[in-house]
């Protein structure tokens, strides 16, 4: 059983209260307007996974310093644009029981309000000089855009096999995890080696985070989101593909269909949830989810053992086992 994020947290909790204050001072603006957007969006704080990895990283690599503060607070700038921007591209006017930017100041403030936080984090990098930390942030957002635009494309036909996914979620969740383990790692230590495997780390736990996402869509327990949500955005995730492709050709051309044409039908995405669950494809994506992170664990024991490790361990396990 995964211990909680706050019991995990608490060898680095200090330091997490110190980030936090100056992340809300890193987006001051004289502007007001966008001062109080900026605190709208700080009031709603998710679970902080990502500066938790990245402090841990830094600790596990070396030690917490004040560079792993800047990096701390460039990849979350980078990740709270990303969601703002993310709100537009789907139209969603909901997040975390929250409204998001643009259902409250409509898409054209929202979008300026990314562009922000994202000057803002390169803005900070480059005056503390953290060069390596910025191309790892940057190469972040790249991959961002790059598989956000790989899943439109494919979406459009719902013809997203397997490798296409991985490639979606490598670029669109992974990147992201991984790149917050290598920013941290890169706060404490110049050796490439480390960075690298640190990334690479990430990357895979990263991918396992995204197909525990994808399962709730299709679990049964109340995890305070609707079932279906990916169905209905039409979002092929690894336990539909896999039910997809296990299914009978007639099965398959009426699943496509639903989700094609009827995903705005309750009953029609019920009866996809219903295909999905009676099928392999929970299975065949928990297996896949475990393969992800005991390759992450093999990964992470290449470092000295340290409370550190043991943080990022107990990270990993929260990961794959959290019931939200």
């Amino acid at each position: 059983m995964a211990q909680g994020l706050d019991e995990i947290k608490r060898p680095i909790a200090t330091e997490l209260e110190t980030f936090e204050r100056r992340f809300r001072e890193t987006l001051r603006s004289p502007v007001p307007l966008m001062d109080r957007i900026t605190y709208y969006i700080v009031r709603r704080k998710g679970k902080q996974m990502r500066p938790m990895f990245t402090f841990f990283s830094a600790l596990a690599c070396g030690g917490i310093n004040d560079d792993t503060y800047t990096a701390a607070s460039l990849i979350e700038l980078v990740h709270t644009a990303s969601l703002v921007h993310d709100d537009v591209v789907d139209e969603s006017y909901e997040r975390r029981g929250f409204f998001s930017i643009n259902a409250l100041w409509k898409n054209k403030i929202a979008v300026l309000v990314g562009d922000y936080f994202l000057a803002r984090g390169l803005s900070i990098a480059l005056k503390t000089k953290q060069y390596r930390t910025l191309e790892i942030s940057s190469d972040a957002v790249q991959a961002l855009a790059e598989g956000e635009l790989l899943q439109i494309e494919k979406a459009r036909r719902l013809d997203i096999d397997e490798a296409v996914y991985f490639e979606v979620i490598r670029q669109k969740t992974a990147s992201l995890i991984a790149a917050s383990c290598a920013a941290g790692a890169a706060s404490a230590t110049d050796e490439e080696e480390t960075l690298q495997l640190m990334h690479a780390f990430g990357e895979k736990i990263g991918i396992a985070f995204q197909i525990r996402d994808d399962l709730f869509d299709f679990g049964l327990d109340d995890v305070g989101k609707p079932r279906g949500i990916d169905i209905k955005e039409k979002k092929m995730t690894l336990p539909l593909i896999h039910a997809l492709n296990q299914a009978s050709r007639s099965d398959r051309r009426r699943m496509i269909r639903n989700i094609k044409k009827h995903s705005d039908e309750p009953e029609r995405v019920r009866e996809v949830l219903e295909f999905v669950r009676k099928s392999a494809g929970i299975a065949y994506a928990e297996r896949a989810m475990h393969r992800y992170r005991d390759e992450a664990f093999t990964l992470l024991r290449q470092l000295p053992e340290s409370p550190a490790r043991e943080g990022l361990e107990q990270l990993v396990n929260y990961v794959v086992n959290r019931s939200y």
